[in-house]
């Protein structure tokens, strides 16, 4: 199976996608304290380019 469609789809790391924005907004986490505060809640993405790719573009959105 493809691990990449099974993170994009793992409810675990959606949901720490979608509190990511009011994290960063609270404590003004970079990027790397975003990263780590994600895999705390859901399985580590770093080597998944998509799901990271995903990550990236919502911290972005939530850090300007």
């Amino acid at each position: 199976m493809n691990k990449t469609k099974l993170l994009l789809n793992d409810s675990s790391f959606i949901s720490a996608l979608q509190g990511l924005q009011s994290f960063v907004l609270e404590t003004g986490a970079d990027l790397d304290m975003a990263y780590d505060w994600v895999c705390e809640m859901s399985p580590p993405f770093v080597h998944d380019d998509a799901a990271y790719s995903c990550f990236y573009d919502v911290y972005c959105e939530a850090a300007e």
